[in-house]
């Protein structure tokens, strides 16, 4: 009898069918302010910019010099100071999203829409990521937020991935300061490795066991019982724990060490097969803000770079990096995080084989 009575004030606890709207409400407000403010009405101007000027900027990895500078701390930090004064309105907003995924979206919808392990769901993932239009690194909070609603890995990576290839004003950009052929090359190798790598990363996944942060959510009631602001806390600071100590330290770590990561080659070797799978890996590893692979290759290419250099960068730059690896390793199965990186590096050395000769 008083088993049943817990369970009745249980379920007493958790949010209504109409609070549930109004939670559900209550986030595509914040996430469209937040994205009109941070992202769609900046990139509205960088566009008209990018028409008129064919420049987005200078290359955040280089500035205006063919090489990077030497590693030091100096180095490191003004690469770190440069970085995070580009991404820290997203990056925020990734977090504030992030942590409201999990407390103001009903389990139910979205297990219903992101949960099962076929493609639908990978689909949508990749097609809800469009908007958004996130670094790899700001988009890695939300990704951790839908795994931890145990939203499936194939969705959860499709969101993902998609938000740094597929975006539309990246896009937008990249047809006007580089040309036509590099945005059709990259619309291309983004369908593969957000709908393609996504959804077989999620057949990878299969019976593996959950995250323990996720396996957390799913021994939950269907809604977790508490009061919002208690939860949302909870929620914001287990990212916050959890998530911005690594990524500070491998910006300033990687900061340091562009110069090895990407090397200045003679005239001999800038487009030979090493050179594109030296800067291919390196390309994944190096973490960038929104959109700056582009003036980061115009860069490359003004210094006599080939275009299988470029083509390897156009796809592994804004991919991932090893500090979004490290913010979502926890919330997805090891394998998946592996098969992921591993397909990013191949489809920048396919990109960059198919560049050199058709670019």
């Amino acid at each position: 009898m008083s088993s049943h009575a817990d369970n009745s004030l249980l379920k007493d606890k958790r949010p209504s069918g109409s609070k549930k709207v109004w939670f559900t409400m209550l986030f595509v407000i914040i996430a469209i302010v937040g994205l009109t403010y941070v992202k769609w009405w900046p990139y509205y101007f960088k566009a008209l910019k990018a028409a008129a000027e064919h420049t987005i900027g200078s290359s955040i990895l280089t500035g205006d010099q063919a090489a990077a500078p030497a590693p030091s701390f100096q180095s490191a930090w003004d690469y770190a100071v440069d970085y995070f004064k580009s991404v820290w309105k997203a990056a925020v907003l990734g977090i504030l999203l992030g942590s409201l995924v999990q407390v103001l979206l009903p389990a139910k919808w979205l297990l219903k829409a992101l949960g099962k392990a076929g493609f639908k769901s990978t689909a949508l993932g990749g097609i809800a990521s469009l908007p958004a239009m996130m670094c790899t690194c700001c988009a890695a909070p939300i990704a951790v937020g839908l795994r931890k609603k145990n939203v499936s890995v194939g969705a959860a990576l499709a969101f993902w991935l998609g938000n740094p290839v597929l975006n539309p004003a990246t896009l937008i950009f990249m047809t006007f300061v580089l040309s036509w052929k590099f945005t059709l090359m990259r619309i291309g190798f983004g369908l593969i490795l957000t709908f393609a790598v996504s959804y077989f990363a999620g057949r990878l996944a299969g019976q593996a066991p959950i995250p323990e942060q996720v396996q957390e959510a799913v021994d939950q009631p269907d809604e977790p019982s508490g009061s919002f602001l208690t939860l949302w806390l909870r929620s914001v600071g287990t990212l916050l724990l959890t998530i911005v100590p690594a990524y500070l330290i491998t910006v300033l770590v990687l900061g340091a060490a562009r110069a090895w990561m990407f090397p200045a080659l003679g005239a001999h070797g800038m487009n030979t097969v090493l050179a594109i799978v030296i800067f291919a890996i390196a390309g994944t590893l190096f973490v960038i803000p929104t959109a700056a692979e582009i003036p980061i290759i115009g860069t490359f290419l003004s210094f006599g770079f080939g275009t299988g250099v470029a083509g390897a960068l156009l796809i592994t730059l804004p991919s991932i990096s090893l500090p979004s690896l490290l913010m979502v390793y926890r919330s997805f199965p090891r394998r998946v995080v592996w098969f992921v990186t591993g397909s990013v590096i191949v489809l920048g050395l396919l990109c960059g084989a198919i560049s050199a000769v058709i670019l």
